[in-house]
C-alpha cells in the first residue's frame, strides 16, 4: 500500500469548499468525468482520507486515479494498493512545468512529458498551482 500526501484546502472544490471532504459517489464522478478507466475500482472515504482499492490498472492509470482524488479540496490523504513506487511532485509557489521537469528530470525542457503524464487533469502546462499533486513518469524518471 501506498500512502500519498495532499494539500487539504487546496485543489478543485466538489463538496461546496471549506473543510468537507467529497463523497465517495462524487469523486468516482470526478475521475469518471475525467475519463479515466475505473470501473471496478472501488474509492472509500474516512474524514479526510480517501482509499483506492481493487481494479485491474496499469501503474499509470492508477497514478493518474491517485492525482484525480487526491487534488480535490478536502482530500488530504489517498491510500492505495500496488502504487508504493509512484513518483510525485508537489506544486511549490513560484513552480513552473519547466522548473519541476529541470528538478526532478535534469532538463527542464522536459516538461511536456510531465504535462502528458498528468492529462487529462491538467488540460494546459501553464495552469499549475501551489499544493497540486503531479505524477512524475516512471518512463521519464532521470
Amino acid at each position: 500500500m501506498g500512502l500519498f500526501n495532499f494539500w487539504k484546502k487546496s485543489g478543485k472544490s466538489l463538496a461546496g469548499g471549506g473543510d468537507a471532504a467529497p463523497t465517495a459517489e462524487v469523486l468516482k464522478q470526478e475521475v469518471a468525468a475525467l475519463g479515466l478507466k475505473a470501473d471496478d475500482v472501488e474509492i472509500s472515504v474516512a474524514g479526510d482520507k480517501v482509499t483506492v482499492s481493487g481494479g485491474a490498472l496499469s501503474a499509470e492509470e492508477r497514478e493518474k486515479v491517485i492525482l484525480a482524488v487526491g487534488n480535490v479540496e478536502g482530500v488530504a490523504e489517498v491510500e492505495a494498493e500496488e502504487a508504493d513506487t509512484a513518483v510525485f511532485h508537489t506544486v511549490e509557489k513560484g513552480d513552473s512545468l519547466w522548473k519541476i521537469a529541470a528538478k526532478t528530470l535534469s532538463n527542464g525542457a522536459r516538461y511536456n512529458e510531465i504535462f502528458e503524464a498528468n492529462r487529462p487533469m491538467l488540460k494546459d502546462p501553464d495552469e499549475i498551482y501551489p499544493g497540486q499533486v503531479l505524477r512524475i513518469p516512471a518512463s521519464a524518471e532521470a
